[in-house]
C-alpha cells in the first residue's frame, strides 16, 4: 500500500481508502462488514471513512467498534457533519450548536477521544460561514478533531472559507470529499486546480461508479439482485448500455495490463496528484483485496490516452 499526504498537511493517508456509506450498520451483514474492515488494515489502509448520518450513527458504532482492536494511532478515523439526525429545527445543517452536539455524538458511537478529521457533509448556505468555522476551529483546539474537511463544496465555496480562515487565523480546509470516477469527472474543471493551488487534497467517493466500474454489469436489464444498484433506483438508472460497452472497452486494456477493470479505473483516479485517497466501498473482504491492488499501479501515455479515446 502506498501512502500520500492529505493535501499539503503532514498526515499521511492510504491511496486506497474503505467507506461505510449504504453499507455498514446497513444492507451488508455485520460480519462481512467487520471482515472487510479487518483486511483493510491487514492490507495496509489506514485511512476509514463514515458519518453520523450513515444508518443513523449505526455505521459509526460499527466503525468504532471493529477498529478498537488497533492501535488508535495506527490508522486515521474520519466522519461527518451536517445531515438530519433528528424532527427538531436545530437537528441538521452546520450551525455552532449542530456541529458541537454531532461531534460529541460521533465521539461516543465511535467510542473515540477524537476524530482525525471531521467533515462538513454539504454546504450549508442558511450558516454564516463564519459560524461553522469558528466551531470547527474550537474543536481543533480542544483536540477533539485534528484536521478539518468538507464534501462536494465548490471551488469559490471553498476558496471563500479559506479567506476566512486566514482572516480570523481559523483552522484551515486540509480535504475535499467528492465524486469523481470516469464517468464523473466535474471536479477536473476547477475543483482539482484550486485544491493544487490551496492545498486541498481530494477523498474521492464513488471512484467505481457504485460497481459500474467493475464490469459486473452484462447490461442495463440484468443488474445483480444483490447489488447496490438494484436497492436504490438512482444508482440504477446510471447503468446504462452505452456505459456498459465502455465498461468492456476499458476491460479489454486492463486485461492487457494484467489488471481488473476495477483496478484500472482505481489507478487512473490515482494518476491525479492531487486525489490523496480514492475512497471504495466493500461488503466482503475479497473486494477490499482486490481494490488494494490499484495502489501504486502507474499507468503509461500510451494506456492513458486510449482510456481517453474509450470514455470520451
Amino acid at each position: 500500500m502506498k501512502y500520500r499526504k492529505l493535501g499539503k498537511s503532514g498526515l499521511k493517508v492510504s491511496e486506497i481508502s474503505l467507506g461505510s456509506w449504504l453499507t455498514y450498520g446497513g444492507y451488508v451483514e455485520r460480519e462481512n462488514a467487520v471482515k472487510a474492515i479487518q483486511a483493510a488494515y491487514g492490507l495496509g489502509i489506514n485511512f476509514f471513512d463514515t458519518a453520523n448520518v450513515y444508518e443513523r450513527g449505526e455505521a459509526e458504532k460499527l466503525m468504532g467498534e471493529t477498529l478498537k482492536a488497533f492501535p488508535r494511532e495506527s490508522y486515521v478515523l474520519a466522519t461527518k457533519v451536517f445531515g438530519q439526525m433528528g424532527d427538531g429545527p436545530n437537528d441538521r445543517g452546520l450551525s455552532r450548536k449542530h456541529i458541537m452536539e454531532q461531534c460529541h455524538a460521533s465521539l461516543q458511537r465511535l467510542g473515540a477521544d477524537y476524530v482525525d478529521l471531521y467533515y462538513c457533509h454539504r454546504h450549508d448556505p442558511n450558516t454564516p460561514l463564519e459560524e461553522t468555522l469558528r466551531a470547527l476551529d474550537d474543536l481543533v483546539r480542544q483536540g477533539k478533531v485534528l484536521y478539518v474537511g468538507v464534501s462536494e463544496w465548490t471551488a469559490s465555496q471553498m476558496a471563500e472559507a479559506h479567506a476566512i480562515a486566514d482572516r480570523y487565523l481559523l483552522d484551515r480546509i486540509v480535504a475535499n470529499q467528492p465524486i469523481y470516477n470516469a464517468f464523473n469527472r466535474y471536479i477536473e474543471k476547477e475543483v482539482i486546480p484550486f485544491g493544487e493551488r490551496s492545498g486541498i487534497g481530494q477523498v474521492v467517493f464513488s471512484p467505481l461508479a457504485q460497481g459500474l466500474l467493475t464490469g459486473k454489469y452484462s447490461s442495463a436489464g440484468d443488474v445483480p439482485a444483490d447489488s447496490r444498484a438494484a436497492k436504490l433506483e438512482g444508482m440504477r438508472k446510471g447503468v446504462t448500455e452505452e456505459k456498459i460497452a465502455k465498461v468492456q472497452e476499458l476491460g479489454k486494456v486492463a486485461a492487457e495490463l494484467d489488471l481488473s477493470v476495477g483496478q484500472l479505473a482505481l489507478a487512473w483516479i490515482l494518476r491525479q496528484p492531487n486525489v490523496s485517497s480514492a475512497l471504495v466501498g466493500a461488503s466482503r473482504p475479497e473486494q477490499v483485496e482486490e481494490n488494494a491492488k490499484a495502489s501504486g499501479v502507474e499507468l503509461s501515455a500510451e494506456a492513458l490516452e486510449r482510456i481517453e479515446q474509450i470514455l470520451a
